[in-house]
C-alpha cells in the first residue's frame, strides 16, 4: 500500500509536521509505504510545474491519504483547500481512502475543521475512515524530540494507525 500524507499547512516548523511524521513512522513500522508531504513551499499557483510533479508523484499513485490538519479559524487552512483544488480530481482523490487528524492547541482538535475536510474529500467520491482523531493541546503533548508521547494520545493514535490499515 502506498500512502501519501499531507501536512496541511505552510507554517514552517508547525506541530503539524511533527505529527505528520510521527505518523509516518507509525505507519512504516507496520509496513506501509509512506511519504510526507509538508505544504510549506507549496504555490501551485505560481509554480505549476512543480505542483504537477508533486501531484504526479505524491497524489495519483497514492491509494490513501493521511490529512493532518491544524485548525484555522474553525476549518482547514487555505493551501490545503488550494492543494485539493488544484489537483486533478479523478486522478487524485476519486475512490481514494483517507484518516483525518486535527491539531490545535485549543481544546478541541479542529473538530469543526475535520468535518468541514470530510464534507470536502465525500464530495471528490473518497471514503474516510469514521475514526477522525481530534489532538487537542498539542502544544502540551509533545515532548523535546517532537513527539507525542502521552500516553493516552498515542494509544489513540496506534488505534487509530491500524483502523486505516485495514480500512
Amino acid at each position: 500500500m502506498k500512502c501519501t500524507i499531507i501536512s496541511g499547512t505552510n507554517r514552517k516548523g508547525s506541530n503539524t509536521y511533527k505529527i505528520s511524521l510521527q505518523y509516518q513512522r507509525m505507519l512504516k513500522e507496520r509496513g506501509v509505504d509512506a511519504t510526507v508531504w509538508g505544504l510549506e513551499d507549496v504555490n501551485p499557483l505560481s509554480k505549476p510545474d512543480e505542483f504537477l510533479n508533486r501531484e504526479a508523484t505524491l497524489l495519483k499513485p497514492a491509494e490513501k491519504y493521511v490529512f493532518v490538519s491544524p485548525e484555522y479559524n474553525g476549518s482547514i487552512p487555505g493551501i490545503l483547500k488550494l492543494v485539493i483544488d488544484e489537483a486533478d480530481w479523478k486522478t487524485a482523490w476519486r475512490n481514494k481512502k483517507a484518516m483525518l487528524v486535527g491539531v490545535s492547541t485549543g481544546r478541541a482538535g479542529n473538530l469543526r475543521g475535520m468535518d468541514h475536510l470530510a464534507s470536502i474529500l465525500h464530495h471528490m467520491h473518497m471514503h474516510v475512515l469514521p475514526n477522525m482523531l481530534p489532538i487537542s493541546q498539542v502544544d502540551k503533548y509533545l515532548d523535546e524530540k517532537g513527539e507525542i508521547s502521552d500516553a493516552g494520545t498515542l494509544s489513540a493514535m496506534q488505534k487509530q494507525v491500524d483502523q486505516f490499515i485495514h480500512f
